[in-house]
């Protein structure tokens, strides 16, 4: 058992929990709307203590103590591809994160969320967070971090928010990106382009010569899983991908076109390992991948916050 434990809130289809799990944290809860999320985090992690419910009923307090809280909470309220009402939209958490902070008084935060919490327009909104948690007595601050810079094979800029409690903030620096490139996504899915012995594969994978754009997780509002708006798909269509839509296996041997992706192959794409399975059919595990965190982005962060609580652990043992 690790000798850090964490509370993972919004915890959706498991993304920053493994990449949590990866830096060595234990999950001592996870709460989640969403049962077909809950479902694949039940059907992955087994042993972990999956809360399936609202958050805003979730009481933290039966947690105090616990040395991380992490989660990604809902990005609508801040993303571009909406109305970006921030406070206004009733979907905004982050009054619930810090509530719940309040409660159990852990040791970190660690919070993600989409690029458009950076604009302008929310400096009010940052600033408001950034004084609440200073005066819980953590130090905070913000990073925009590229998915592609820490092995992931998409263009994908996530906003991570880090706050550790002021006598362990000097230990805590943010993840240095890698010095290696990730591979294009030719070289990621060949594999699974060839399961069914697709003989344009070869070809397929020299066109799809760089990294993916951001795969998008989509609307319950709207229809089936699709790789995005207008432009996204025309960023797909230069990469030999129509991204119209998903398909449930790759292309058959004789298959003359451009193939589309399915939800395994999204799901590398987003960082998961193989082994982790999406419980659903292609929507709704479209759905919980589109919307994650890349596991690889959430352990590099993660790392950093156990290495600075390692070293508080590492003089009181001394």
């Amino acid at each position: 058992m690790s000798q850090f434990g964490s509370l993972e809130i919004c915890a959706g289809a498991g993304g920053q929990a493994l990449g949590l799990e990866m830096a060595g944290f234990d999950h001592v809860a996870l709460v989640e709307l969403e049962p077909a999320a809950c479902s694949t985090l039940r059907l992955n992690r087994p042993r972990w203590n999956v809360i399936e419910g609202d958050l805003r009923h979730f009481d933290g307090r039966p947690y105090q103590g616990i040395d991380l809280v992490a989660g990604g909470v809902p990005c609508p309220p801040f993303s571009k591809a909406g109305k970006q009402l921030g406070a206004d939209d009733e979907r905004d958490l982050f009054p619930e994160a810090i509530r719940l902070v309040d409660e159990c008084r852990p040791q970190a935060v660690m919070l993600e969320n989409v690029r458009g919490l950076l604009d302008a327009v929310f400096d009010d909104y940052r600033n408001k967070v950034e004084k609440q948690l200073k005066k819980l007595g953590y130090v905070p601050g913000w990073r925009l971090l590229h998915a592609s810079d820490f092995g992931v094979s998409q263009l994908r800029p996530r906003v991570v928010f880090v706050g550790i409690r002021k006598d362990l903030a000097a230990g805590f620096t943010w993840p240095e990106p890698l010095k290696t490139e990730p591979p294009t996504v030719g070289e990621l899915l060949h594999d699974l382009m060839t399961v069914n012995g697709w003989r344009g594969a070869d070809r397929w994978r020299e066109q799809a010569n760089t990294i993916a754009p951001t795969l998008v997780g989509g609307s319950k509002k709207h229809g089936g899983p699709d790789l995005g708006p207008t432009r996204a798909k025309r960023a797909w269509a230069a990469l030999g991908v129509d991204g119209m839509g998903l398909w449930d296996e790759a292309p058959p041997r004789d298959f003359v076109g451009m193939p589309r992706l399915t939800p395994r192959m999204t799901a590398r794409i987003q960082g998961f390992p193989d082994a982790w399975q999406f419980f659903g059919r292609k929507t709704a595990a479209y759905r919980q991948i589109g919307n994650a965190f890349p596991p690889p982005v959430a352990a590099a962060v993660a790392r950093q916050i156990f290495a600075a609580l390692s070293v508080k652990r590492i003089y009181r043992v001394a």
